[in-house]
């Protein structure tokens, strides 16, 4: 994503930025209390959310702040208000373009990680947050720093996963210091704000409809475990500028080591891609979450309405039910139509 969409935000210049703007999705019909319809916000680049107890915490880029939505209903996220839990400095590296923002919760607190930069798309990197409370959108946040990379080169798009009691990151990078390709890198963390050990690639643009818009770009990686503890990375392939932007998907054999590029197996063919008949360019950078009851398996994602409206703020949060195929991979179908009344997560 390099010209990383947003202005950012969990949240500006071609491409590599994102201008606010608004879009139109249409009048929503009316639906009853069983359904809703996406998009489940008019606005949302970078969709995250994360269950603790009967709330849903969501957030998206924003671009100048982080904010939270509380919901014990997604289907009702419209309803709730966004909660700013942390604005940057007025100057300094991490004072513009916060896009992305994951909220984690680790070691019995809370976390958030985001990338920012001084206004110089090249100097993106990612910094966490640390939040000691009960309640994350309350103001006990305090900026643990910048994560450190010994490579300190250009990242963003930040997720953590534990496998096998150990704690990774993983992110979208440049190898170098000069924006020619983006890929996904991985290492392991020896607490939620520092890195142990160098940086491994373990993904780059490979198959053509990886390579949709230039640079060629792999980028919001996010984990997904199946009922077995499979373990499955989920990422976003192509421009976020291109109406091709889908998502791909890499599986890590059994017993493989998350730190060796050949224990991951990349699926030859995109596993969610646009369907401009249901209103859905470019449908990438998604989050998981279970529904109230803990028997649906559901995916958020943003989308554009339209052709041709990039990486800007006109792109909107979805979500829809998603299954497991008998190999155990998740089968996301394709972007359901939006304005169009759909089953709401069960227990909601």
């Amino acid at each position: 994503m390099m010209l990383k969409h947003y202005c950012v935000a969990i949240l500006l210049m071609t491409c590599c930025t994102c201008s606010k703007k608004t879009t139109t999705t249409g009048s929503p019909p009316v639906v009853n209390d069983s359904t809703f319809t996406n998009p489940i916000l008019s606005s949302g680049p970078d969709p995250w959310v994360i269950q603790m107890d009967t709330n849903y915490y969501y957030t998206n880029t924003f671009g100048n702040r982080v904010a939270i939505y509380k919901t014990g209903r997604m289907s009702q996220l419209n309803k709730a208000t966004p909660v700013t839990v942390w604005s940057p400095p007025a100057t300094g590296p991490y004072s513009k373009e916060i896009w992305a923002p994951e909220i984690h919760f680790l070691q019995n607190k809370w976390y958030i990680y985001f990338a920012a930069d001084d206004g110089n798309n090249a100097n993106h990197r990612i910094y966490v947050l640390e939040n000691d409370g009960a309640d994350p959108q309350s103001s006990n946040w305090v900026l643990k720093g910048k994560v450190n990379d010994p490579a300190d080169k250009w990242a963003i798009d930040a997720s953590v996963f534990d496998y096998n009691a150990q704690s990774y990151l993983i992110w979208s990078g440049w190898e170098g210091d000069v924006d020619g390709r983006q890929d996904i890198y991985i290492a392991k963390l020896s607490n939620p704000w520092t890195i142990s050990g160098n940086r491994v690639m373990i993904s780059t643009p490979t198959y053509t409809w990886e390579k949709n818009g230039a640079p060629s770009v792999n980028e919001g990686p996010e984990v997904i475990k199946n009922k077995n503890g499979k373990i499955f990375l989920v990422y976003s392939a192509s421009g976020c500028w291109t109406d091709d932007y889908s998502l791909g998907l890499l599986t890590l054999k059994d017993g493989g080591d998350p730190l060796n590029p050949a224990d991951w197996s990349k699926s030859a063919n995109p596993v969610f891609v646009k369907n401009p008949a249901n209103g859905a360019f470019g449908p990438g950078h998604p989050g998981f979450f279970t529904s109230r009851d803990g028997k649906e398996d559901w995916i958020v994602y943003h989308a554009n309405s339209f052709t041709g409206q990039g990486c800007a703020d006109n792109r909107n949060p979805r979500m829809q039910k998603f299954r497991w195929n008998v190999d155990g991979s998740p089968n996301f179908g394709e972007p359901v139509k939006i304005n169009s009344p759909i089953k709401k997560p069960g227990g909601e």
